[in-house]
């Protein structure tokens, strides 16, 4: 069973599965927000609830496409990273320009099925399915464009971690 919550806000975490452009009744864009047993409608477009995790973790979202275009080179429906350290990678459907833009959580996604032209269904880990008015090319493309820069930032940051050990943070406390 599904529940479904209406809230202003939402903070993505590692069991987000999505992030979907939709019209609630009065025509107003806003977020449905897809987790394994709930569902959310939030009063904030995709794109700027994409950005408000992305500042929670230190950055924002043109910080993070900024990113991925400088480690692989794409620069368009550019996949990003909301947390590397918690594998919160997500890729847009379409341009993030485009109203109808969504977002996916690339660790959640098991297959991929054409449906027709312009349908494709997600299956995600748990089961649960998503249809989406997105090309199973432009689909296919983006869960592999998520990959190779998943790929090239955990080669970078592993490769630091074996350079320098003693450099990287440590968690730390401040007991006085």
């Amino acid at each position: 069973m599904v529940d479904y919550f209406d809230t202003p806000n939402y903070e993505i975490h590692p069991l987000t599965l999505a992030i979907l452009s939709y019209r609630d009744l009065d025509e107003n864009l806003v977020s449905k927000v897809i987790e394994e047993d709930v569902e959310y409608i939030v009063e904030k477009p995709p794109h700027q609830v994409i950005n408000e995790a992305c500042k929670y973790f230190g950055s924002s979202l043109k910080g993070r496409q900024d990113g991925t275009r400088d480690i692989c080179g794409i620069t368009h429906k550019t996949p990003i990273s909301v947390d590397p350290s918690s594998g919160m990678y997500f890729f847009p459907t379409s341009s993030p320009k485009n109203k109808k833009c969504s977002w996916i959580a690339h660790s959640h996604i098991s297959k991929l099925r054409k449906v027709t032209n312009h349908l494709t269904e997600i299956t995600f880990k748990s089961g649960k399915a998503l249809n989406l008015d997105v090309s199973y090319g432009i689909l296919i493309n983006q869960v592999q464009r998520t990959a190779q820069f998943r790929y090239m930032l955990n080669k970078r940051l592993k490769s630091l971690q074996q350079q320098k050990p003693e450099m990287v943070a440590e968690p730390f406390s401040l007991d006085f």
